[in-house]
């Protein structure tokens, strides 16, 4: 039975643990859209989730029926070769002493959010849910997946033994506007969009990208993928993880070229090919997703990159000014 939105999100008091941040922000707004009145979302100046007092004074004052974990330290294969130890200790510790605690002190409902990098690096396409196991992770990213992994594992246990609802989604990449364009730790989109548009103000003749362009990559809308979690949210209480994505594979290169194109970035671009490819294919079967809880991504990809560049035009002429 399809739960009623507005009378689902009305009675619940949630916390959203990076409710302020890219994506936080989207789920935030959508879930006030759809009703919610009570929601709590701990500042990391005030709430240090790592630490186990933070956490237990943070449900003592939220009080809440629900809590989703968008909160993770993040970032692209830059930022995750250059520190593996961090993106492993903090994103288990945050997880891990969460859940543990949200089951303890009886919080009906725990919403984990996975990454794709959890799946095995030479996972074939289009990843299913059940090819999670299959291998290890692609070595880039392998110790952010994997501590995101552990949820899952962690999840389906407190299931299994105490009977505790905990949920586990797997969105692919993000994009959209608000993202993340700082170049030490943004995402590949974001990072090309901002690239593209230096070198145009600059009237760059060429510009450097990562790799030779051969890996593939999925990217969901980032209100695509509010709509997703609230949907899981509302709708799913399975112990399965579930992908949420576009279904739509496509090749950096012509991923680059495409926002060279959007950008009016004219220059050449120049392959770093002594720089890491990643994981070289990522496309997810979506099925279960639509089947569990009826999410479908809607944004067509030219028209999300389309906003993202021109979100981010405007936040660059705002810190100009």
């Amino acid at each position: 039975m399809v739960t009623d939105s507005y009378s689902f999100w009305s009675s619940q008091r949630v916390c959203v643990t990076g409710g302020a941040g890219f994506l936080g922000r989207v789920v935030v707004r959508k879930m006030k859209e759809r009703g919610a009145a009570h929601i709590f979302i701990p500042q990391i100046e005030e709430y240090n989730l790592m630490e186990r007092q933070d956490i237990d004074r943070m449900l003592a004052v939220a009080q809440v029926d629900l809590i989703i974990h968008l909160a993770a330290q993040v970032g692209g294969i830059g930022a995750n070769r250059e520190h593996p130890a961090e993106f492993f200790y903090n994103n288990l510790m945050m997880g891990v002493q969460l859940l543990h605690r949200a089951w303890q002190t009886g919080v009906e409902k725990f919403v984990a959010i996975g990454t794709i990098c959890a799946y095995p690096k030479f996972t074939p396409v289009p990843f299913k849910e059940e090819n999670l196991w299959d291998g290890y992770p692609e070595e880039t990213n392998a110790p952010y997946g994997l501590a995101k992994k552990m949820l899952l594992v962690q999840a389906q246990s407190y299931r299994q033994q105490y009977g505790y609802n905990a949920i586990f989604l797997l969105p692919v990449n993000l994009y959209g506007p608000g993202d993340n364009f700082d170049p030490s730790s943004s995402h590949v989109i974001p990072a090309l969009i901002r690239k593209c548009l230096e070198a145009v103000d600059e009237k760059k003749a060429a510009i450097e990208v990562w790799g030779d362009g051969s890996p593939t990559r999925e990217f969901l809308y980032v209100e695509d993928a509010a709509e997703g979690i609230l949907l899981a949210a509302e709708r799913y209480n399975g112990a399965e993880p579930v992908n949420l994505g576009s279904g739509n594979e496509i090749r950096i290169k012509d991923l680059v070229e495409l926002i060279a194109e959007l950008t009016g970035f004219k220059g050449k671009l120049v392959w770093d090919t002594s720089k890491p490819n990643g994981q070289p294919r990522r496309a997810l079967d979506t099925s279960r997703a639509r089947e569990y809880f009826g999410f479908e991504a809607k944004m067509p990809f030219r028209e999300g990159l389309q906003r993202t560049i021109d979100w981010y035009r405007e936040y660059r002429k705002r810190k100009v000014v």
